[in-house]
Formats: C-alpha cells, structure tokens, sequence
C-alpha cells in the first residue's frame, strides 16, 4: 500500500509524484488559473499514479486526464 500525499496550486510537486504526471500538472494548472488556492492529491490505484485537484480534475498516469465538471468536453455530439 502506498500513502497519498498532497501540495498546494501551483508549487513543485512532491518528489513522490512520477514524472509523468509533473508536466500535465504544470499543464492543467496553466489551463485552469481559477483552482488558484486549491490543492492536488496524489493517490495511488492498483500501483497507478492519479493526481487529483480540489475542482476535481483527475490526471492519471497513463496518459490520461479527466475534465473538471464544470469543464465543457472537447467534443461535440
């Protein structure tokens, strides 16, 4: 089992979050200036690193990165 950890908006990310992630953070926090004040959590699920902020946007380790709920989705329908 691995612990969680957690760091403001907008500071380094612990040495515990995997490379993989820091840039798509440093990415989601230019892109979403209002969380300013808020703060990322990192997680761990079945040895899978997810980052996730206050607003609820989740940055999973594989590429993926999930949209706040109030964020409108790329696509159309």
């Amino acid at each position: 089992m691995q612990l969680g950890t957690r760091w403001a908006f907008g500071a380094e990310p612990p040495r515990s979050v995997p490379d993989e992630l820091r840039a798509r953070i440093a990415e989601a926090e230019g892109a979403l200036p209002d969380a300013a004040g808020g703060s990322w959590t990192l997680t761990w699920l079945e040895g899978r690193p997810i980052a996730e902020l206050d607003d609820g946007t989740v940055i999973r380790g594989l590429g993926s990165r999930e949209p706040a709920a109030d964020e409108e989705p790329d696509e159309d329908w």
